[in-house]
């Protein structure tokens, strides 16, 4: 992508055209109101107009750059919302935002996409599946100690990963 991108008018409805609509899906089940989402996806692409000279493709892919602004819209959005008066008696939630476990799912999965592959299988078998290293050492056929290795280094270029997509946790 050349530099100066979304400051071309252009630019800017190529970025839509491409990804407004899988913006707009991730924004409405995040927020549940498709108000909302249209208004999340219109401040993301605002926002990123504005913030254009801080995109680096060097770092990762519009898209990217786009969902982690979008992140950061609908946390704002979901702040607002509970600040509001609730309506018909209801309390707002207080402390919980489901919104921001899917957002940080979302980003997790996409940060794991962008690590090696031997850092990610490790990763997926012994964090999100609970596997002991044992038996993932033995399934690979590697010495228990390169298992907790790459687990180690697999967290390093997670954080890494998350840290480029601008997670901010």
């Amino acid at each position: 992508m050349a530099e100066g991108f979304l400051t071309r008018e252009a630019g800017v409805r190529e970025a839509y055209a491409a990804h407004a609509g899988e913006l707009y899906g991730f924004a409405l089940r995040s927020l549940e109101d498709p108000g909302m989402a249209e208004e999340a996806v219109q401040d993301t692409f605002l926002r990123a107009w504005r913030a254009a000279d801080r995109f680096d493709p060097e770092l990762g892919s519009l898209r990217t750059w786009l969902f982690a602004i979008l992140r950061n819209v609908i946390i704002d959005l979901g702040r607002a919302r509970a600040a509001r008066p609730a309506i018909g008696g209801e309390l707002p939630d207080q402390g919980h935002e489901p919104f921001e476990d899917i957002l940080l799912n979302w980003q997790v999965e996409e940060a794991l996409r962008r690590i090696g592959d031997q850092h990610r299988r490790v990763l997926v078998e012994t964090y999100l599946r609970g596997r002991p290293y044992a038996e993932v050492a033995s399934e690979l056929g590697v010495p228990e100690g390169t298992i907790k290795s790459r687990v180690y280094y697999g967290l390093r270029a997670l954080r890494n990963a998350l840290e480029e997509m601008g997670y901010e946790g």
